[in-house]
């Protein structure tokens, strides 16, 4: 088997910037958990890209991000709505079920989106007792099947939040990936759009480790401290997640990194879905390709370059592309699907 990968790209290497920035902060000591120079720098840095009066909190993992940036909108008795294949629905465990102690509501889609007229059936719960209040609409964008939100949905969607005193969080994994998908940037389709809680990633666009909470409401980040810390979120050496974020987010690197994985995604989607035995399951709008191919095809083609299986009955596969995948990656993995398809 091939050691390069499409399984997820969370399997990609450390981007080369980010890795000299670590060296760079791997010096001296520092006042431990943000009060050191390197996280202050970053943070002005993501303000310049978000807006000045965003508030940044960095934290370690999208898990977490989601958690504790939820957290900071919700009573035990509110409900959370999300896609049915929210990551937060059906990849972390009932990690914000436990520790938010709320109910998630999952809308059934067909592409990952939530669509706006969706919302209204779940809004009719809002004043009974007997229901949990919904209290937040949760978006994934980039959604988990690699299609994305346009400004002018995540702006409807924002509006009926704030019509109905919700807040509109973005779990932004691979928020990079759709800005560029979009040909937008980063503060064009979340505080400007409506956005109020963001978890923006970094990891799967070259670092090592780290995510971030941005509030965009300045009332979300009032007791944010506390719930960061009791949610085990608080990193101690801060400025090796600060660090990161300001050799990805000081330049333009963010976007050359995505721009690259999509292009190469939308160049694997042109080099499968003529194959014989082979189509497109959702459209290539990020850095992700579904595909379905025969089922008795898709454990040899794994044994040459390893992907993950989405949905085993329907045949559907994920090829993610990463930062640092190559056109020769590419090439590879459209001639082990040609072998054993066609």
């Amino acid at each position: 088997m091939s050691d390069r990968f499409f399984a997820s790209d969370n399997s990609a290497a450390v981007h080369p910037a980010v890795m000299d920035a670590l060296n760079e902060a791997n010096s001296g000591h520092a006042i431990s958990y943000g009060d050191d120079r390197w996280t202050g720098r970053a943070v002005r840095v993501m303000k310049k890209r978000l807006g000045r009066r965003a508030e940044i909190f960095f934290v370690y993992n999208g898990t977490g991000a989601n958690v504790v940036g939820i957290q900071a909108a919700v009573a035990s008795y509110h409900a959370i709505i999300c896609s049915d294949v929210s990551h937060i629905n059906v990849d972390e465990c009932g990690a914000v079920e436990r520790f938010t102690g709320t109910k998630l509501l999952p809308v059934p889609t067909t592409d990952g989106r939530i669509n706006p007229d969706q919302l209204a059936p779940l809004l009719e719960a809002v004043g009974v007792e007997h229901h949990s209040q919904p209290r937040v609409v949760s978006l994934t964008q980039s959604t988990e099947v690699g299609t994305v939100y346009d400004e002018g949905t995540v702006r409807e969607i924002a509006g009926i939040c704030h019509r109905h005193d919700m807040y509109l969080h973005v779990d932004g994994a691979r928020i990079s990936n759709a800005a560029v998908a979009l040909a937008m940037d980063l503060e064009d389709i979340t505080r400007r759009a409506g956005v109020d809680i963001l978890s923006l990633g970094g990891t799967k666009n070259g670092l090592m480790f780290g995510e971030a909470v941005v509030f965009f409401r300045p009332e979300l980040a009032k007791n944010f401290k506390y719930i960061r810390k009791q949610g085990m979120q608080l990193a101690s050496k801060m400025r090796y997640i600060a660090v990161q974020f300001e050799a990805l987010f000081g330049s333009d690197l963010w976007r050359s990194n995505a721009e690259h994985a999509n292009a190469l995604a939308r160049h694997l989607a042109a080099g499968v879905q003529n194959i014989p035995g082979v189509e497109l399951a959702y459209p290539v709008e990020a850095n992700a390709v579904f595909a379905r191919l025969p089922p008795a095809a898709i454990r040899k083609v794994q044994e040459e370059m390893y992907f993950y299986v989405w949905d085993a009955d329907a045949g559907v596969v994920r090829f993610m592309v990463s930062y640092d995948t190559t056109a020769d990656d590419v090439e590879s993995l459209i001639a082990a699907v040609r072998r054993h398809c066609a």
